[in-house]
């Protein structure tokens, strides 16, 4: 995986900074630029060894009216993006494995049909339908009132159309497809961060790569947290699938979670009034810092995993939600720079960070989709060559009470 990982980071900053490159601009508020309905495709490129059509489509009738929707087609993966809202990855498709979850909101809900402040602080769940979700930048975790304001739930980024869409596809082999997009959450008095967001596929591929910079624009000091939101559901979530991870600590996110302390690793089938179970962990890492998680199916040939970077990401959030099929059946898999906790708790606990004026922060992970056997046994084999014989610390309490 290693070997791997150091392939992928070469390919994505070739894709950035790579003179040799297409480069069609989508979107550009300051230019005022927004083509809307567009595509190319791998002929139109000249590309002969890989098949592939990027196509943006703008969505018509419904609260997803206006709503624009980036699709990567290739032979191997097919990847729904969302612009307008803060470019999540709607699902991941390939070898006949979704990556992904059904939610109640089967609708690319447009950001201007949401009241983020409504029901107390939990309108960000009217949108909620994504396969990642980006919680932050300028806060995160649990709905709040303090400071004067509501800090309404897992901030607001998914909800900001971005002002900037780029697509990059490189003019020779790997032919990497690169997809930019500019989070803007600028308030007067309160915030100026800027995140450039990016979503990197390399055609005949089974994992991609997400790359975010978050820049503080502004003339002070600004907390920023940032949490991955995850979520997959069948057919690798189903009773009996598991939870693979290198883990230093896990603790119960609240009282109720402490009752599936001892089964964390597992995974119930659809339960009615199964409330959602939350637990909080530390991962292992290697020398350099990087580690990996998955959840696979009670067969253990179908999987998805994360790479990422614990100097970068230090905690993980396992979030278990085995309602019944249509209530959401969902499992979340969020490396983040802070728990789901509301933002008052994280500073408290001192895991909000600071980004001084002008001062950026970097993020990088990558997804696979494990469609075999083989894939999820060796992506399982990685991750317990991390863990090693060190040993994983049960914390019965929660570390925090809301």
């Amino acid at each position: 995986m290693k070997v791997q990982l150091v392939s992928l980071a070469a390919i994505l900053s070739l894709a950035s900074y790579s003179a040799d490159a297409k480069e069609f601009i989508l979107t550009d508020v300051e230019k005022g630029l927004a083509k809307g309905d567009w595509s190319i495709s791998s002929e139109d490129l000249g590309v002969k060894e890989h098949n592939f059509t990027i196509k943006n489509t703008v969505l018509k009738g419904g609260k997803q009216d206006g709503s624009e929707l980036l699709t990567i087609a290739s032979d191997n993966l097919t990847i729904k993006l969302s612009p307008t809202r803060g470019l999540g990855i709607l699902s991941v498709d390939g070898d006949g494995l979704r990556l992904g979850w059904d939610s109640p909101v089967d609708e690319v809900v447009n950001p201007k049909y949401i009241n983020l402040e409504s029901r107390g602080g939990l309108g960000w769940l009217d949108g909620f339908n994504e396969l990642m979700v980006r919680c932050g930048f300028e806060w995160t975790g649990h709905a709040v009132q303090a400071d004067g304001m509501i800090y309404t739930l897992h901030g607001r980024a998914q909800n900001t159309p971005v002002s900037k869409l780029i697509v990059n596809v490189l003019d020779k082999a790997p032919y990497t497809i690169t997809v930019k997009g500019l989070i803007k959450e600028n308030t007067f008095k309160k915030s100026n961060l800027e995140t450039w967001v990016s979503l990197s596929y390399v055609p005949g591929s089974k994992d991609f790569i997400v790359h975010d910079v978050v820049t503080n624009k502004g003339d002070y000091t600004r907390d920023y947290q940032i949490i991955y939101h995850s979520n997959y559901g069948t057919p690798i979530l189903e009773e009996g699938a598991r939870f693979v991870a290198p883990i230093k600590e896990i603790s119960p996110f609240n009282d109720y979670a402490k009752n599936g302390l001892k089964t964390w690793q597992t995974y119930l089938g659809p339960t009615k009034d199964f409330d959602e179970m939350v637990f909080n962990v530390y991962p292992y890492a290697d020398d350099q810092g990087q580690t990996q998680v998955m959840v696979t199916n009670r067969a253990g040939d179908k999987g998805a995993g994360i790479s990422f970077n614990t100097n970068q990401l230090p905690v993980f959030t396992l979030w278990k939600n085995t309602d019944t099929l249509k209530q959401g059946y969902v499992t979340g898999l969020e490396p983040g720079t802070s728990f789901a906790y509301p933002v008052t708790i994280e500073r408290e606990q001192k895991r909000v960070r600071q980004l001084e004026p002008g001062q950026s922060a970097e993020f990088t992970l990558v997804y696979s989709l494990l469609s075999d056997k083989k894939a999820v046994e060796q992506y399982e084999a990685q991750i317990k060559s991390i863990q090693g014989d060190k040993e994983t610390k049960v914390v019965e309490q929660p570390i925090a009470k809301e």
